[in-house]
Order: structure tokens, then sequence, then C-alpha cells
């Protein structure tokens, strides 16, 4: 049965279920630490990267699962101006900060506010001042699985104006998450532009159009097949690592994604409020603790789609504003929906 929760070291561990669907989710940077869902066959197959071992979350890296905030991917120089003011930010990323800083929410201690058999309510207050941001900022995230997948609802109000953009770190596997390499997996993106970046990941403020070029996501491609190829964007992100663009994006709840795996027949649709998507092809995960179950997770071994405002957007007049007014609700929402086919 789902809404269970038990101790996961000095953590908590929760579950949902609904249906074909389960999912762990953990009380440390409440992350997503396991995903069930059928195969063509109707076996149930984990998608996510994880460990089982609670010390393990704090001695990785590459941010497993995790919720991120308070904002998103990368902000040059560690360092932003807002209100005539100067913040500076921890430089956890060369001279750059990434992920929320040193001791992003994905370091930090989720409530649990709330449990349902499929339903999970998380909270976090970040106090002003935290890892150099202005504004006390609540934060309130909802996992639900829901109409064939799983849903993450954002909320955060803050009493200054301030910097938001709250994403998730899952990795995804469609073979599962032991089961190696996803560069034999498709992938389609809602999106004909991207955001070239510097040698840093910085965006250099161009959105470049896709066409004619190995970004092109559009139609179904296998990863493996462009993951490598000689193009710059790629070279500087030892693969995949970009914010796309997405098509149309309004506010609402659209299409950005598509990824498929040919061997278990799993298809996953993923839509967002968001006007971005971060495609990452994990591609420096080598060297991880073990994973859940003894598995061994190396490079390009889970792939994520990081919902999110377009990275470094505090010094880009041209991107969509990441900027929180004081006393209004940043909301946002993003679906993981599966099929086997």
């Amino acid at each position: 049965m789902g809404g269970w929760i038990r101790d996961f070291g000095a953590w908590q561990c929760v579950g949902l279920e609904r249906g074909a669907l389960s999912c762990e989710v953990i009380t440390r940077g409440g992350a997503l630490r396991a995903l069930r869902v059928p195969d063509r066959c109707g076996r149930a197959v984990d998608v996510v990267l994880g460990f089982d071992r609670p010390e393990d979350y704090e001695a990785q890296g590459a941010y497993i699962g995790a919720l991120i905030g308070r904002v998103g991917n990368r902000i040059a120089g560690a360092a932003f101006e807002l209100g005539g003011r100067r913040y500076e930010l921890y430089k956890n990323d060369g001279e750059n900060s990434l992920h929320g800083g040193r001791q992003g929410f994905n370091a930090k201690v989720w409530s649990v506010d709330s449990l349902s058999d499929s339903r999970l309510e998380l909270s976090l207050v970040s106090p002003d001042g935290e890892e150099g941001y202005p504004g006390r900022l609540e934060v309130r995230v909802c996992y639900e699985l829901r109409g064939g997948g799983l849903e993450i609802s954002y909320e955060a109000v803050s009493d200054a104006d301030t910097p938001c953009s709250l994403t998730n770190h899952a990795y995804f596997n469609l073979n599962g998450h032991d089961s190696g390499s996803v560069e034999g997996q498709y992938i389609e993106l809602n999106a004909s532009r991207y955001t070239p970046t510097d040698a840093q990941l910085i965006p250099t403020g161009e959105l470049a159009e896709v066409a004619g070029t190995p970004m092109d996501l559009r139609r179904s491609v296998r990863i493996g097949d462009r993951v490598d190829e000689g193009f710059e964007a790629l070279r500087l992100g030892g693969g995949f690592d970009h914010n796309y663009a997405i098509d149309g994006a309004d506010g609402s709840l659209r299409r950005a994604a598509e990824a498929r795996s040919e061997e278990t027949g799993i298809v996953m649709e993923t839509l967002t409020t968001m006007p971005g998507l971060q495609f990452y092809t994990g591609n420096y995960l080598s060297g991880l603790p073990a994973g859940k179950g003894g598995a061994v997770y190396g490079d390009r071994q889970g792939f994520c789609l990081e919902t999110q405002f377009y990275p470094d957007a505090v010094h880009q007049a041209g991107f969509p504003s990441c900027i929180l007014r004081a006393g209004e609700t940043f909301r946002s929402q993003t679906v993981y929906r599966f099929r086997a086919e």
C-alpha cells in the first residue's frame, strides 16, 4: 500500500502508490529515490537513479533525485544585482554559483506536511540571507501519482524580491536504473531554440535555432547518435547539458519532451508550465557511490529533464524573468507521464 513512512538514517523515506505506479521520496533534499512504472509486459521497472545508504546522498555531488533551489542551474560570477543592491553567492562551480550554492535545497531536510496513499506535500523555509539570497522564502512541493504519471507541483512566497527557479534533478533510465547507458534510448524535445553557452556553461544571451545542427531534437533521436557529435555546444558540455526554450511556453502546462526505450517499451512524456528545459545526459556520473541494489552508476547511465527558468536569467534581460516579487506566489508544475508500447 502507498502512504507509508519509515526512517532512512537521520531522515525519513516516504512511499506512494497508485495503480501500477509507485515511488519513494526521502526528506533529505526532497529527493525522488525510486519511481516504478510498468513496462510492455507489465513488469515494474524502477526508472530513476538512487541510493540504498543514507550517507551516500551526502557523499555524492550529482544532485541525484533532489529538489533544487533557490535557483536551479548557474548564476554567472556567483553574484547579481536586484533593487540597486549587489548580492554575493557561494562559488561552487568555478567562479559561478550552481543549483543554490554550497547548501542548496538539495542538502536541506524537508518537512512532511501531509501524506496520503498517492500524494506527499513537503515544505521548507529558507531564511533571509541564506546562501546570499534576499528574503525569507517559504516553499511547498507536492509529489502526486495520478493520471498515469508523477506530478510535481511547486509553490513559493518571499517577503522580499528574490530570484526563484525550483526544479527536480531526477536521473531517468527507462531500461531500469541499473541497466547501464541511456545512449540507446530516444529523446524528442518540443524546442526549436536553445541557449548556447561559453566554456563555463554560462549562456551567452543568444537564443539559437536548433535547425541544421545536432542540437535539433524536435523529432525522436537516439541519444547515442548525437551526444558525441563534433559540435561546439556538445563539446563544451561533454555531451548534452543544455537549456532548451520550450516552444509556445506561456505559463500553461504543455508538452516539453518525450523519451522512450525500445527495450522496455516505456515512454515518458514530460509536461511543464516552465519556459525552459535542461536536457542533461549524465556526462559525469562516474565515481558515484554504489546505487540501489549495488548498481554501478557510470557516465551517461541516466538523463535529466530539469524544468526551469533559463540559466543565468538574473543577468539576461532577454530571458524570462526568474525574479519572485515580495508577497507574490511562485507556482509551477511538471508532469512525468508514462505509457508502455
